[in-house]
């Protein structure tokens, strides 16, 4: 029986947080139309109703176009991380040998130490600026992390009995590890995936920000947030409004990701197979 369906004020905050932010990435650059002449005033006025960043170019253009490599990014590299993270946990909480638990996890447990951000910057001074770069970097920078929550989980479903039986009736590892294993935990990975991608948003924001795979010059929120500092005061916009739009959609995923768990919690034998 399929669980009742949560009531929408569950959802309604995060959908909330979430809503505006994501249509102007994903639509935004439809609707962005052609760079109109630059203006050498901040002061919104002469068809910049929020004024213009510090080349002189639409606020508002700019904001329009921003949202996509941030959000695209983000996406992206928090897949990459889960592409890469959960074979490593599980093969590491499936194996009988303890050799090769420790050759997985524990180079894993060195790079938590290092903050991811430092990662990033270390690594990112040998590449060329591009989104592909970062997506990369970024993902991986979260891999240790999710394995080790990958593992965590994922040691305790493989010390059920019915896992030894699975082995015992010789059935492939890939049916244990993914058909049972993997399917008991995807609660806890669904839980994570939240703090992942919420993670990989500020992380891209922050290295964007440091000028760290984006153009100086590029039309992305976090870059906008940091070009634009030096005029704050003369003309905020240009820097509160894509500040504000990249905390909404980082507070509104989590708040989406925590209320699915506790429809999944109220109603566990919907989700129980």
């Amino acid at each position: 029986m399929n669980p009742p369906k949560a009531p929408l004020r569950r959802y309604a905050p995060g959908l909330a947080l979430v809503a505006v932010p994501l249509l102007l990435a994903l639509l935004g650059p439809l609707f962005a139309g052609p760079p109109g002449p630059r203006s050498v005033s901040y002061t919104a006025g002469g068809g910049h109703w929020l004024g213009t960043d510090f080349a002189g170019r639409d606020t508002w253009r700019q904001v329009l176009l921003g949202g996509r490599s941030v959000v695209l990014v983000a996406l992206a590299a928090t897949a990459l991380t889960y592409l890469l993270a959960v074979p490593l946990g599980l093969g590491a909480a499936l194996t009988r040998r303890r050799w090769l638990q420790d050759l997985l996890m524990r180079p894993l447990d060195v790079l938590i130490a290092v903050p991811s951000l430092l990662l990033v910057l270390l690594v990112a001074a040998t590449l060329t600026p591009g989104p592909a770069g970062l997506t990369v970097l970024v993902g991986m920078a979260a891999v240790p992390e999710a394995a080790r929550v990958t593992h965590a989980a994922a040691v305790e479903i493989a010390s059920r009995p019915a896992v030894e039986a699975l082995r015992m009736q010789g059935e492939s590892w890939w049916r244990t590890a993914v058909g049972y294993v993997a399917r008991a935990m995807r609660r806890t990975l669904a839980a994570d995936a939240g703090i992942r991608l919420t993670g990989a948003l500020y992380l891209v924001a922050t290295a964007a920000f440091l000028g760290v795979g984006v153009q100086p010059d590029a039309a992305d929120w976090a870059v906008m947030v940091d070009r634009n500092r030096p005029g704050m005061f003369l003309q905020p916009w240009p820097v509160a409004v894509p500040a504000l739009l990249v905390a909404a959609l980082a507070t509104g995923t989590n708040l989406l990701f925590d209320a699915a768990q506790q429809n999944r919690a109220a109603h566990p034998e919907g989700t129980a197979r």
